[in-house]
């Protein structure tokens, strides 16, 4: 098998895997306090393959990077993955993986919008049924966990943001996608420490311990709860799921294209929904199996869309280059 496809399969199965994880955490820890250890530990362990490839690309840090990552870190660590963890504490793992899967539709959206990327017809109809399986699987004329859906959501489309925002700065400065996941990473967790301290103060707890979507953000502990017991779980969350999972799909990236790599979020709604079934007994309602199908229909439009623009992309190159090689 070619090593593209085994990079794609371990980190389509880690990252498959992240919301149930999460969700065996989560009932030991606090959200944020998981997400700050998540982040830090995670990042920090990425920073020696960081700095081999900023040197490769002859990148150098510079002063105005801080404030950059200081805000993809917040898009992405702070606000989408925060609103990630308490969807995975208030609903289905299962429910949430695959919402959260929809992130590559709202980059797609944001992308167009911000960096006026093109919009092929291929990626406007797979847009237009992968929304149409979000609604099936989230079912407005009956919901049944509003809040877990609505956390979910907000947390796929800002993550959606947070993609493309890195892949604007990253066309700028010439950081590569490991790079910026790295120093965007550790700046969105030491930004957490900072809420995790102000959650300690009288006021700021009094005011958050009432509500019970925001009981969290009231005196955060730092680490608190780890033992023996759970090491094990948090270093595959820490060095697994968040570490060597980006670190594996940013090598798929490189040893083929990024049609390969984007499989990774192409199974994972099939995927994620049937793990949580066998680990975490979640049941897998019709409607979600519905929802999942026409997803995966539309991620596979996509897919086959990207995958055609690239070869042709390549035709005019290598006639021009077989050209030159006649001449």
């Amino acid at each position: 098998m070619k090593k593209d496809y085994i990079y794609v399969l371990i980190s389509t199965f880690l990252f498959s895997s992240m919301e149930i994880s999460l969700k065996l955490a989560g009932s030991q820890f606090n959200g944020v306090q998981l997400n700050f250890l998540r982040f830090l530990i995670g990042g920090l362990a990425l920073v020696p393959l960081a700095v081999h490839n900023m040197k490769q690309r002859h990148v150098t840090f510079q002063k105005q990077d801080i404030g950059t990552f200081l805000l993809t870190g917040f898009v992405g660590v702070v606000v989408s993955m925060t609103f990630f963890q308490i969807a995975v504490e208030v609903d289905a793992a299962s429910t949430v993986a695959v919402l959260f899967s929809s992130n590559p539709i709202f980059a797609l959206i944001f992308g167009y919008i911000i960096l006026h990327e093109t919009l092929t017809r291929s990626n406007l109809i797979a847009v237009v049924v992968s929304v149409i399986g979000l609604l099936v699987i989230v079912n407005p004329a009956h919901l049944t966990n509003p809040l877990g859906i609505s956390l979910a959501l907000i947390a796929a489309l800002t993550f959606g943001l947070f993609a493309i925002m890195q892949r604007q700065v990253g066309m700028k400065r010439g950081y590569d996608g490991l790079t910026m996941n790295t120093f965007s990473f550790i700046a969105g967790a030491l930004e957490l420490m900072v809420i995790m301290i102000l959650s300690h103060i009288q006021g700021v707890a009094n005011l958050f311990i009432k509500n019970p979507v925001m009981h969290d953000f009231s005196n955060i502990p730092f680490f608190q709860g780890i033992t023996i017991h759970n090491i094990i779980l948090l270093a595959y969350i820490f060095l697994g799921v968040t570490a060597a999972g980006y670190v594996l799909y940013s090598l798929a990236m490189e040893a083929s294209d990024v049609s390969t790599a984007s499989l990774v979020f192409f199974i994972k709604p099939a995927l994620a929904p049937i793990l949580a079934l066998i680990i975490l007994h979640e049941s897998i309602k019709l409607n979600t199996i519905i929802g999942v199908v026409i997803i995966v229909i539309g991620s596979t439009i996509m897919f086959i869309g990207n995958r055609y623009s690239s070869k042709a992309d390549t035709v005019p190159y290598q006639q021009e280059t077989e050209t030159q090689k006649k001449a």
